[in-house]
């Protein structure tokens, strides 16, 4: 396997645990008997008696790694594919959602994105279809088709809201026949393609993820969290 081939999700995260274990038992072990005079097994016993602290340094270790993943793209993430943006298409305040319509989560974040665009007219917000559920992968190809035709937007909430492909096609007035046709296009294949090394190289291990401004972060976290990011997020060029 190629060396950037990113590791499984759950392997690279035992890969973290165990390496900052050793740091921890090495380096800290040192720095506490330097400043605090403890003894290794003193050591041992604060690290073993705070479980947690391992999982918070994998996981701040982890951000910090897609931090510099993400510099390293340079502008990719938040190149949208033509006409796959919500909110203000000219917008300065950019946030990036990996989605997938088969993903009850992502449904359930529509109505925080929604929400920060209803407050923001100048929030541009880059969909990247990711679809990693079973059955998943033709909706995100009528939606990138439904952009090709500039109603990704009502494709997008019709879709959530019906959970059909053809009937939200229908719903949102798509050309069926051209949408057919550039549903299994180069285009859209290679879109699909890069959407999954991109989540990939971020270290995405589902949906509903997220970029706002220089950080990356997953889950379904909520307006209040996605309004703070965008806030201390800088403009995108």
């Amino acid at each position: 396997m190629p060396s950037d081939t990113p590791a499984p999700p759950a392997t690279l995260r035992h890969t973290l645990l165990t390496a900052l274990l050793a740091l921890a038992f090495g380096f800290l072990g040192a720095a506490l008997w330097s400043y605090s005079g403890l003894a290794d097994n003193r050591t041992r016993s604060f690290l073993l008696g705070n479980p947690d602290l391992l999982p918070q340094m994998a996981q701040a270790y982890e951000e910090q790694e897609a931090v510099s993943r993400l510099a390293q793209m340079g502008g990719e993430v938040f190149a949208p594919f033509p006409g796959v943006v919500l909110g203000n298409p000219q917008g300065k305040t950019v946030l990036v959602e990996f989605t997938d319509y088969n993903c009850p989560y992502c449904e359930a974040s529509l109505k925080d994105v929604n929400r920060l665009i209803a407050e923001n007219p100048d929030l541009k917000v880059v969909i990247r279809e990711w679809p990693i559920f079973e059955g998943s992968d033709t909706a995100s190809r009528m939606a990138l088709a439904a952009g090709m035709q500039g109603k990704y937007r009502a494709f997008h909430d019709a879709m959530f809201q019906s959970g059909d492909v053809t009937a939200a096609a229908r719903a949102a007035g798509l050309d069926m026949d051209r949408a057919a046709r550039d549903a299994a296009s180069d285009a859209v294949s290679t879109e699909i393609a890069r959407n999954l090394e991109l989540a990939r190289a971020l270290g995405f291990t589902g949906t509903p993820a997220w970029v706002a401004g220089k950080r990356p972060f997953g889950g379904a976290v909520g307006y209040e969290k996605l309004k703070a990011a965008l806030a201390a997020a800088e403009p995108v060029a």
